[in-house]
């Protein structure tokens, strides 16, 4: 090995770290140029307000753009008010039978239609409700779980000759006896509307959907009823064969009690939410829907057979009552005072 003058020793320090700088900068600058973002167009954001229309905003002017919230319109439902007809007409006349809570037992009782000759037409030891008075206005037909099962049970106008109709054949409410006094229509809890004879026989069935709180209309030839059979529950009439079925109603909050004014063109009927129903009146047709009451939690009505008055449940005096009521909304007046409740009347003759 050659000797190296001092000279040569510096001079070869000094390229040895010219080189080791180089390196360091060329490694520097490819990790710069590694980390560059790819060139790309930058989005542009539009801080710019809508411009104004004659549309109607969906979000209220308070609330920003950043979280909005829509305001959801209500559904307004137009219902005309009565028109006063009815201030000249007679007193009402008849009687009315409903159930009334005896000694912690509904029972059947029994009213001059005026108020006047309250009785009680049962003492039995189970629930007895859903009472309707026969077209001569001389039997009560109704039901009761007096034997366990809610069967079908008629008595006279005075308390006497109970007799139960039914036979364990299901849970059975709501029976009315057609105007000719030939078939009496029910029904079957879950299992659709049934017919049988006044005194039990022939039990068939009318319908098979999940149909309720049958009423004959006064001629005999149609029904109505309430039904979930659609959707939601809604009132419906049919021939008094079961066939020819047509929906009236398309309501929310629908009761199932309805009852026909005596020239068969309307329906009575209650909706409502719970401790805010109301009496309406329709045509059959499904138009001409009328509000009878405002306010009182009201339930059952019941056409009286001149055709003047509607009787029904309210609660706006603190207890369940049995008021009339003119089909036009005037002539409210309270015909049962009592501290026990008083509830779906059903009018006769």
């Amino acid at each position: 090995m050659q000797n190296i003058t001092p000279f040569q020793k510096v001079l070869i320090a000094i390229l040895g770290l010219g080189f080791f700088g180089l390196s360091i900068l060329f490694c520097y600058s490819i990790i710069i140029v590694a980390n560059q973002p790819t060139q790309t167009a930058t989005p542009q954001i539009d801080f710019s307000l809508p411009t104004l229309s004659n549309t109607p905003t969906l979000f209220s002017p308070t609330e920003t753009l950043l979280s909005p919230t829509l305001e959801l319109v209500p559904t307004l439902e137009q219902i005309p008010t009565p028109i006063p007809s009815f201030n000249d007409t007679p007193p009402p006349s008849g009687k009315i039978v409903f159930a009334c809570y005896v000694k912690q037992i509904d029972q059947i009782c029994l009213i001059n239609s005026n108020g006047s000759g309250r009785i009680q037409l049962t003492n039995l030891k189970a629930t007895a409700f859903y009472p309707s008075l026969s077209p001569d206005g001389q039997t009560v037909l109704f039901s009761s779980r007096d034997t366990g099962n809610y069967e079908i049970y008629s008595i006279n106008i005075n308390g006497n000759n109970l007799q139960k109709l039914t036979n364990d054949i299901g849970a059975l409410y709501a029976p009315e006896l057609s105007p000719n006094g030939e078939w009496i229509v029910f029904t079957k809890n879950g299992d659709g509307l049934w017919l049988m004879k006044p005194d039990g026989s022939n039990v068939k069935r009318l319908t098979n959907k999940d149909d309720i709180d049958p009423s004959w209309s006064a001629d005999g030839s149609m029904i109505s009823f309430a039904s979930s059979r659609a959707g939601a529950r809604q009132l419906f009439v049919m021939n008094a064969d079961g066939s020819n079925i047509q929906q009236v109603t398309n309501l929310n909050n629908m009761g199932g009690r309805n009852t026909w004014s005596p020239d068969g063109t309307k329906l009575a009927f209650y909706r409502g939410e719970f401790g805010n129903r109301n009496i309406y009146v329709i045509n059959v047709d499904g138009t001409g829907l009328v509000k009878l009451t405002d306010g009182g939690d009201n339930l059952g009505p019941s056409w009286s057979p001149d055709g003047n008055w509607i009787a029904f449940t309210s609660f706006r005096d603190g207890n369940n009552e049995i008021y009339i009521i003119h089909p036009d909304g005037t002539g409210l007046t309270r015909i049962t005072n009592s501290p026990i409740s008083d509830w779906q009347p059903r009018w006769g003759n």
